[in-house]
């Protein structure tokens, strides 16, 4: 089988443990990992710590920065094949979406790149005489990046490419599930010319986690995960009162009225709920269709998706692949049964494939007549759609707003008027028009409520990862007459 290592201190190395990594497709293990302890965390925390505070990184000035982000960039770029064909055979994600993103991923970097020399401080007015006040946005120190096995070469990007332009050092814990392609881009780190300690990437369990997030040296917690997580995540920071950023799940509404493009909507919606298998925090899982077009738009959505063509996530003509564990097959098997039974009806799938690998077809549930559906509530994860049909847009929003995620939500409609009116209406931290599942560098990423708190993406995720510094310098060369009043 294949060996991996974790990268610490600008070296590669064993971990504490091992532990064999499964093949979604086949669901046979395929390569070995090394598992993290506490020790190990705390080496690469401390190398972290080492590598901000010495010469190397802290005296190098932010254009230079900014060349190793772009040198990062460009070497993404060239290894997308191979990185991406290491995360479809590690987590079964079908090898169609994971070239095309993490080629995207590289724009990731190079925004940042540019961004790095341009991250200011401002002078300030000041009301007093013979005062200077300015202000100076400095790196917050060594942050802990935590990121989930899908899509984790965009989602480690959003968060080590604003740390590395804010001056930051980074120790990056990859999921348990599917560490492989983290662990390789580790060599393109390290081929970059980043200082020893600037980036550090491991992985292991819940207990790596947890030594990770309440570690002393640790200044910025940036997670996504699922909220249960989430929580261990905050109540741990209060070790060392780091910041956090969590980027959370969804439960994202996808709003269709009578007067959408029927078969554009369809298109959307297929690709928000079935692409990725379904393992995406935007999926649109809960189509809200206007009353009066919900049978068209029922026979359109089942027609497509059991057109959709499942098969081995290598293969470029696949358009679904497994999903990355069997304990979510399962689970997503489960709350389908049981929405099913709470009076839910199933349009279509609904059952694991059988046979080797983790397969679960496109399904479908028309929750109308059930509005107490798991289904309606749960985030799946999966490939799973629950339908529900409304009659105005009061009752739209009222549905729409009616979980306590709020990440992602979809519109679609003809009407302008009315699609302003539904974006001031929706909590959720993105709204989509008339389209679905776009996403830029440039434009901020994140949700409200159980969807979390904080941006990636944009300057604004780059000022999160610094502090500001007030200046004061007294330009009078006369002394201070009193030493006990305030100036």
């Amino acid at each position: 089988m294949d060996r991996f290592q974790h990268y610490i201190d600008g070296a590669f190395s064993d971990g504490s443990g091992s532990f064999a990594s499964i093949d979604p497709a086949t669901g046979q293990p395929w390569a070995m990992m090394p598992s993290a302890d506490a020790a190990d965390v705390d080496r690469a925390v401390r190398a972290a710590d080492r590598a901000f505070r010495g010469r190397a990184w802290a005296g190098m000035t932010a254009s230079a920065r900014g060349k190793l982000l772009y040198r990062l960039a460009d070497l993404v770029q060239a290894a997308a094949p191979r990185l991406a064909a290491l995360e479809t055979r590690d987590t079964g994600k079908i090898i169609r979406e994971t070239s095309a993103q993490i080629a995207y991923v590289a724009e990731y970097y190079r925004y940042y790149a540019g961004l790095a020399d341009k991250i200011e401080g401002a002078h300030l007015p000041i009301d007093k005489p013979d005062m200077e006040v300015w202000l100076r946005r400095e790196p917050v120190g060594v942050v802990a990046a935590i990121v989930p096995w899908n899509s984790q070469l965009f989602l480690s990007a959003v968060k080590l490419g604003p740390a590395l332009a804010a001056g930051c050092c980074v120790v990056l814990k990859a999921s348990e599930d599917g560490p492989a392609p983290l662990l390789e881009f580790a060599r393109l780190v390290q081929e970059a010319g980043f200082p020893a300690g600037v980036v550090n990437i491991l992985t292991g369990g819940p207990d790596a986690g947890q030594a990770l997030a309440t570690h002393p040296l640790v200044a910025h917690i940036a997670f996504t995960g699922g909220p249960e997580t989430a929580r261990h995540i905050v109540r741990g920071s209060a070790e060392n009162l780091a910041r956090t950023s969590l980027e959370l799940g969804g439960k994202s509404p996808f709003i269709v009225f009578d007067d959408a493009d029927l078969d554009s909507a369809a298109n959307a919606q297929v690709a928000g709920i079935f692409a990725a298998t379904g393992q995406s925090c935007v999926a649109g899982s809960r189509h809200l269709v206007q009353r009066g077009v919900k049978d068209a738009m029922l026979a359109c959505l089942k027609a497509k998706a059991e057109a959709v063509k499942i098969g081995a996530p290598d293969q470029m003509e696949t358009e679904v692949g497994p999903l990355c564990t069997r304990r979510q097959r399962d689970r997503i098997e489960a709350l389908v049964a049981a929405s099913v039974a709470m009076g839910a009806r199933l349009v279509t799938g609904g059952k694991a494939i059988e046979g080797e690998g983790f397969f679960f077809p496109p399904t479908i549930l028309d929750c109308t007549d059930a509005p107490d559906a798991p289904g309606l509530s749960q985030e799946f994860f999966g490939p799973v759609l629950c339908v529900q049909a409304f009659d105005s847009e009061e009752q739209a929003l009222e549905l729409a707003n009616s979980t306590a995620y709020g990440l992602a939500s979809g519109v679609f409609t003809s009407n302008l008027t009315r699609a302003h009116r539904m974006i001031r209406g929706l909590r959720a931290g993105i709204v989509w028009v008339n389209t679905y599942r776009a996403v830029s560098p440039i434009a901020p990423f994140g949700g409200q409520g159980l969807s979390g708190h904080g941006r990636e993406g944009g300057m604004a995720a780059a000022l999160d990862y610094t502090t500001v510094k007030t200046v004061w310098l007294r330009t009078s060369d006369d002394p201070i007459p009193d030493p006990f009043v305030m100036r």
